[in-house]
């Protein structure tokens, strides 16, 4: 599938592209598209609504956005979509604008999920507005990219309390017997993590969200990052601390993910 970008429902132009690389102000979710559906549509959409009313004062309605995820698919039952939100009238001179965003859709080859397991590097480190999947994004490639460069596979935030909060580009969760422990710190509530907590039930398994210190790590039984792109995958390692496998649970996790059926676009 080549890939396609549109802004509004029109295919966007090179001074909207260059407007969005030298703007660095705006927010977006991503998911896959699975025969014309996507798991946890809903709280994708209520995302994209929060971050719009938040970052430019407005939100286009909900209506809008589907509308214009089906133009850009324009029939493709399987694909990757990123619904980002920018302002043409949000300039480094001026910040002041108040209105509804302009939603740019990209159209995309679904990627594989992510083969664990994963090594990941503790590193000092918290995203600005954490609660936001904003598009400033230089921390996280700089954390991963050190993480590659000492041998990991990926980085691990911690704050300057000691607290574990999120990956990169995925939230983590901990292993405790037959309980999921989520950390407690400040994040991204992932939709990946939010779709395998509320299926948790149905395949035996719990939750429970509490701080977690990095001293904490050896106590557990095992770990695993999600996101929309890879619903569990094992980690083996988080710095020096390893972690077996744990094929059964990450099994679990991916059915818990999996009860909650796709929504229609």
């Amino acid at each position: 599938m080549k890939a396609a970008l549109f802004i509004d429902g029109a295919p966007a132009t090179s001074e909207d592209l260059a407007h969005m690389a030298l703007a660095n102000y705006g927010a977006y979710t991503s998911f896959r598209v699975e025969q014309g559906g996507v798991r946890g549509l809903d709280l994708h959409l209520e995302r994209l609504s929060r971050q719009a009313i938040e970052l430019f004062g407005e939100a286009p309605a909900e209506g809008r956005f589907r509308g214009l995820m089906r133009s850009a698919l324009d029939g493709r039952q399987d694909a990757w979509l990123r619904v980002s939100l920018f302002s043409r009238h949000i300039t480094h001179r001026d910040a002041s604008w108040v209105g509804e965003p302009s939603v740019m859709v990209g159209v995309f080859d679904p990627p594989p999920p992510l083969q664990g397991p994963l090594r990941v590097q503790v590193q000092a480190y918290a995203r600005e507005a954490p609660e936001l999947k904003h598009v400033a994004t230089f921390g996280l490639m700089r954390a991963r990219r050190q993480a590659r460069a000492e041998g990991f596979d990926d980085a691990l935030f911690v704050g300057a309390d000691g607290v574990i909060s999120e990956g990169s580009l995925w939230n983590i969760g901990l292993l405790e017997g037959d309980t999921v422990v989520w950390p407690q710190a400040p994040m991204l509530c992932g939709v990946a993590q939010t779709l395998i907590d509320q299926g948790l039930r149905s395949v035996g398994l719990r939750s429970q969200t509490r701080p977690v210190h990095v001293q904490d790590l050896p106590g557990f039984d095992g770990a695993f990052i999600c996101n929309s792109a890879t619903p569990a995958c094992a980690v083996s390692a988080i710095d020096s601390h390893r972690y077996s496998a744990q094929p059964e649970a990450i099994s679990r996790l991916g059915a818990a993910w999996a009860s909650r059926e796709a929504q229609a676009i």
